[in-house]
């Protein structure tokens, strides 16, 4: 979490943190390998205008229960815009890199940037659950209660290529500036195309994609914390071979020039 409270990717967290909360939640044990965590934004804004939140997504699916009807998003690679107005909340589950694919009838790659009616997945007992927790506000009830649901869902005989898609995530992830993906298929042992299968099929995004958008939350977190910064420097540390390179990501991905960004 940045200081301001706020997961990475969520840009201009001082802002948002002005506007909403997101307390976050653990599983229940049984749910932890597939499950990272709970999240439940909250916000009143009555009588103050609409607020807009960007959020740079990670590679992960997400169900959230919201209105009017309970989603789930697949990885979503373009800037994510929410724009939030009166009192409200949702009650998000985000599931670990490639452990959505049990609960899913393909690959994962089938949802990148779509978000679909929960019922596909999961019934229509989702909707029903969906009203029930949006009605409570105790957070532990909320997550009893998406906890039992959940459970119902579990796979009888756990898949290890879950396990091994979230640790290849997690290792392209841990120091993006440094590494490439042909390094990490030789680490493991994967060649390159059979590593792209892996993530087509488990994770929904692919290994470059996943590099990339950890150099830009680490570029997006560095903006945020408000110090003069030296591009060039920073764009060489996180792996790009010429600051222009850097200035066309960042700005595909957020919509501005990372100077602009800094700036505002």
């Amino acid at each position: 979490m940045s200081r301001h409270g706020m997961g990475r990717g969520v840009l201009r967290p001082a802002t948002a943190a002005a506007h909403l909360t997101v307390p976050l939640h653990p599983p229940a044990a049984a749910l932890a390998p597939y499950v990272e965590y709970y999240w439940n934004p909250r916000w009143d804004l009555r009588g103050r205008p609409d607020h807009v939140q960007d959020v740079l997504a990670h590679p992960n699916v997400h169900l959230v229960f919201e209105e009017p009807v309970p989603l789930v998003y697949g990885v979503q690679r373009a800037l994510y815009r929410r724009v939030l107005h009166g009192r409200g909340q949702a009650f998000g589950v985000r599931f670990r890199a490639g452990a959505f694919r049990p609960f899913a009838r393909g690959p994962v790659a089938e949802l990148v940037d779509r978000s679909v009616p929960a019922a596909e997945y999961f019934g229509a007992e989702a909707r029903a659950l969906g009203r029930e927790v949006l009605a409570m506000e105790d957070l532990d009830a909320m997550s009893a209660a998406v906890d039992r649901f959940l459970l119902g869902f579990l796979p009888a005989v756990p898949d290890p290529r879950v396990a091994r898609a979230g640790a290849l995530v997690e290792r392209l992830t841990a120091d993006p500036g440094t590494l490439r993906v042909d390094a990490v298929a030789r680490e493991s042992g994967l060649p390159v195309r059979r590593l792209q299968r892996l993530f087509a099929e488990y994770v929904g995004a692919s290994p470059k994609w996943v590099l990339r958008r950890a150099r830009l939350h680490e570029a997006a977190a560095r903006a945020d914390e408000g110090t003069r910064l030296d591009w060039p420097a920073l764009a060489a540390e996180l792996g790009y071979a010429d600051q222009s390179h850097f200035i066309r990501d960042f700005t595909a991905a957020t919509g501005v020039p990372p100077t602009h960004y800094a700036g505002r």
